[in-house]
């Protein structure tokens, strides 16, 4: 195989962005079909890219013409696409969650195992962003000393009117989940949530502060803001027993205009993240043609999806719950 033949399920807003890196070019790649209840969607998207417009997405993934499927379709989907892109036998990248419930997920896991080899990656690109990249290679280079705690922002501009408070947590901090798993390498032990009032901006939800313990004792706070209204800000920093490591938030250029002087903050996560997107497509491709895939498994979705679970738990009672913990299988 020269090249992977890419067939995307979901022409939104995700699926969209994806195919348009893609046109652009992305080594080892090329993307050929695209599919979406929205047909109409879908063919503008496959008009921009040259891709061909599948009317079902069980077509799309049995034709043998598509070497691998992106799954960016909506969350209740995710799994039973997923799971008929293993029985065929062809690698996917399912946008996160990787499914809408946790015994979803553990079918996801089983069918894989069974199939004898990773097929699944999660779309947790944050692992590719060159600034969480070097935190996690300056804490295993070992010249911090061991972790102590990990501060995390998470802010949008404005969210969606669907948001709900209990969706701050489900949808919009499961990067945070995964990154601090990516980061620290441990999994989370333990979850506690506490939220301020609703702002004037957003009285249907509320801002939420999430408080995290590792295995080993490693502190994680992630503050979750999605109406800051200023723009979409992404931080974090860790704090080691000999300094500390940060992501620095400025992008490449400074701006002076009008009595201001500093940056412009993007709108969403998409400029903010673009980089990242492209490497976790030239990454997935690269794994899927020399048979060593890399990013963000089954199993770490799966694991994401249960410290979100014990967080919508500690929200509602107000107590710290454990998170389960569970064997991870050797073929991960």
């Amino acid at each position: 195989m020269a090249e992977v033949k890419i067939g995307i399920i979901g022409t939104g807003v995700m699926g969209s962005d994806h195919a348009a890196i893609l046109a652009e070019g992305v080594a080892n790649a090329r993307l050929t079909a695209v599919q979406d209840l929205s047909r109409e969607r879908a063919i503008a998207v496959g008009e921009a890219s040259g891709a061909r417009v599948f009317a079902g997405a069980d077509e799309l993934i049995a034709d043998p013409d598509i070497d691998a499927v992106m799954v960016c379709s909506p969350d209740e989907t995710h799994a039973a696409l997923a799971l008929k892109a293993i029985a065929a036998g062809k690698p996917v990248l399912v946008e996160k969650p990787l499914a809408a419930g946790i015994e979803d997920a553990e079918a996801i896991i089983s069918a894989e195992t069974n199939a004898g080899r990773r097929l699944v990656q999660v779309g947790f690109m944050r692992r590719f962003d060159p600034g969480f990249r070097e935190m996690k290679h300056t804490l295993q280079s070992g010249e911090l000393g061991h972790a102590l705690f990990l501060h995390c922002i998470h802010r949008n501009a404005v969210a969606p009117d669907y948001l709900t408070s209990d969706l701050v947590i489900a949808n919009s901090a499961g990067h945070e989940f995964d990154i601090a798993r990516f980061l620290l390498d441990e999994e989370i032990a333990s979850a506690f949530v506490t939220s301020p009032p609703p702002t004037r901006n957003a009285p249907n939800r509320q801002p939420q502060f999430i408080l995290l313990r590792t295995a080993s004792g490693v502190v994680i706070d992630i503050e979750v803001f999605t109406d800051a209204q200023y723009g979409y800000d992404v931080r974090a920093e860790l704090v080691c027993e000999d300094g500390t490591v940060s992501l620095d938030p400025s992008p490449h250029t400074m701006l002076r205009a009008k009595g201001h002087d500093g940056f412009r903050t993007p709108p969403d996560w998409r400029p903010r993240f673009r980089q990242a997107y492209r490497a976790q497509l030239e990454a997935w491709t690269s794994g899927i043609l020399t048979g060593q895939p890399t990013g963000a498994s089954a199993w770490d979705g799966f694991m994401a999806m249960q410290v979100t679970k014990a967080c919508l738990q500690a929200w509602r009672s107000g107590e710290r719950v454990a998170v389960p913990q569970h064997e991870k299988p050797d073929s991960y």
